[in-house]
């Protein structure tokens, strides 16, 4: 088998359903396989892929094991040769994978490959390609100054050599990722991806940022919104730098620092309320279930030229590729920033989208 592609799920089942249907147009012509690792869910998304997609594997935790523990849980059955981690709030395009097997072919001693990632607005996310966290990397971006955090030497379409890749998105060899004995579980959430980079890059492999290839992360970025989510952040960089670099007190010290000042001094930013004058949906027939759950008119086009604010457009997955809906959101996000998005996957009685990377997602369901 060439690829396995593993995602991770934790609580959003809409959003895994979508995340399969894309994955499945991208493995159509592929020996590949979908491994679902579901970290003991309440919302019934084991439910769902049962009944949707009972030929996926689906591994059923009975608790929350955490990133690293439940990833590797799945790579251990994985048949491919390449496997790609997958967040389930993404969207791939149609020839992602075609492309990335292409690309692997090129390089020798290729490590982890990552993509061009962007928000649900169509923002592009500067955590697809990062740099080693060093302390005084670290220490700039706790004080707000990220730029050395992220790789800006490649720019956001380009292709070249980078040293760390987002695990919303990470392609690689099995061979690879069993070498370095794959996600450490001292991490449960956040810098586990980082550590496997390094590792990785520790064994001698280049890592790459594949920016001809964009994927869609819902969540994306946000800023730090409270001292629980500054602890497990600077907390996981704290394990990352005692477990590769000589125990440093001034890190120690920096982690504090950091929590601290995100918890008093964070700007938290201004979420506008949505004034919605009406939807448009991308399509080719209008839906009527869909038009009577809304609140405002739903007016059908068959592309997408949009020169009003305040509309919300729906793209409709029975009607477009995935590629085209990735490439829709990413294009229109410079000409029009007050246009939001949702998606309607096909065969589905809900749409879902997000605005940004600092709230919650939003999905509509219909009869």
């Amino acid at each position: 088998m060439k690829l396995s592609v593993i995602i991770l799920n934790y609580n959003v089942r809409h959003f895994l359903e979508l995340c399969i249907k894309s994955v499945q147009a991208a493995i159509k012509n592929l020996d590949a396989e979908i491994i679902v690792v579901d970290n003991n869910s309440k919302d019934h998304s084991c439910d769902m892929v049962l009944k949707l997609f009972p030929e996926i594997l689906l591994i059923q935790n009975k608790e929350n094991l955490g990133f690293s523990k439940a990833n590797n849980l799945a790579v251990a059955q994985a048949k491919g040769e390449f496997i790609c981690i997958l967040n389930p709030d993404t969207v791939v395009a149609e020839d992602t994978f075609d492309a990335l097997l292409k690309f692997s072919q090129s390089k020798d001693k290729l490590g982890i490959v990552g993509c061009k990632l962007v928000n649900g607005s169509g923002l592009f996310l500067p955590e697809s390609k990062r740099n080693i966290p060093y302390v005084s990397v670290s220490l700039s971006k706790i004080l707000g100054r990220p730029k050395k955090y992220y790789a800006n030497h490649l720019e956001a379409n380009a292709v070249g050599q980078v040293d760390i890749l987002v695990g919303a998105f990470m392609f690689l060899k099995k061979t690879v990722f069993d070498e370095v004995q794959g996600f450490d579980e001292d991490y449960f959430m956040y810098g586990e991806d980082i550590d496997l980079s390094y590792k990785v890059l520790k064994a001698g492999y280049k890592n790459y940022y594949f920016g001809e290839l964009t994927a869609i992360h819902f969540k994306g970025e946000s800023t730090l919104k409270d001292k629980h989510y500054a602890r497990r952040f600077y907390g996981a960089m704290q394990i990352f730098y005692e477990k590769h670099f000589k125990t440093n007190l001034f890190f120690d010290l920096v982690v504090w620092l950091g929590i601290k000042f995100f918890y008093f001094f964070r700007k938290i930013p201004k979420i506008h309320k949505k004034n919605i004058s009406n939807y448009v949906l991308i399509s080719d027939e209008i839906n009527e279930n869909l038009k009577n759950s809304l609140k405002k008119p739903l007016v059908l086009k068959d592309k997408l030229d949009i020169n009003e604010d305040n509309i919300e457009v729906i793209l409709d997955g029975n009607f477009l590729s995935y590629k085209k809906i990735i490439q829709l959101i990413e294009d229109n996000f410079i000409r029009n920033k007050k246009v939001t998005y949702k998606i309607l996957p096909e065969k589905s009685k809900f749409i879902l989208g997000s605005d940004s990377g600092f709230v919650r997602g939003e999905i509509l369901k219909f009869k």
